[in-house]
């Protein structure tokens, strides 16, 4: 690798052109944004092998966030990765609504509450979840409710009610 930061760790074109290699991805789905920022486009299928290696091999051992994306047909989601001296990779990955994902917290046990949001808000089905309270939706929040979906329309009323308190925030 040819360039490194200032933790002797490569830097973040070395990172880009590493992931390429070994997994075999096309130029247009890894871009980095700036010194510090990567983001990378991947298949369901070569998301967990990629999420292993950044997490095990390069040592992106912090979990920032899941961001949950409604794509029309699809779910899509961005796990949100950094390490030491200030490095993120974000690893953007999609499936059709209705199929699950499996779970990350193998890696990260924290990751259940990122998770727990998705399934919530997004209707998302994560496999492996361990079960939990809701959240960030009431207990009481109407099953097949996900208001993040862009098709989303209240069917009940509880979920069209204005939320408690809401007014004085």
């Amino acid at each position: 690798m040819s360039g490194v930061t200032d933790h002797g760790r490569p830097a973040v074109a070395d990172i880009a052109a590493d992931l390429q290699g070994r997994f075999s991805l096309p130029e247009a789905s890894v871009k980095i944004q700036r010194a510090t920022r990567l983001w990378v486009d991947v298949d369901q299928n070569q998301f967990f092998p990629l999420f292993d290696y950044l997490v095990k091999t390069l040592n992106f051992s912090i979990l920032c966030m899941i961001t949950g994306l409604d794509l029309g047909a699809d779910l899509g989601f961005i796990y949100h990765l950094a390490r030491d001296g200030g490095v993120m990779v974000n690893v953007k990955t999609r499936c059709p609504k209705g199929q699950p994902i499996k779970t990350i917290t193998a890696y990260f046990p924290g990751g259940s509450i990122y998770e727990s949001e998705l399934e919530d808000l997004f209707g998302a089905r994560v496999e492996g979840l361990p079960p939990g309270p809701r959240y960030p939706l009431p207990e009481d929040w109407p099953v097949g409710e996900h208001p993040l979906l862009k098709d989303w329309t209240p069917k009940t009323e509880a979920a069209a009610a204005p939320v408690k308190g809401a007014e004085d925030a």
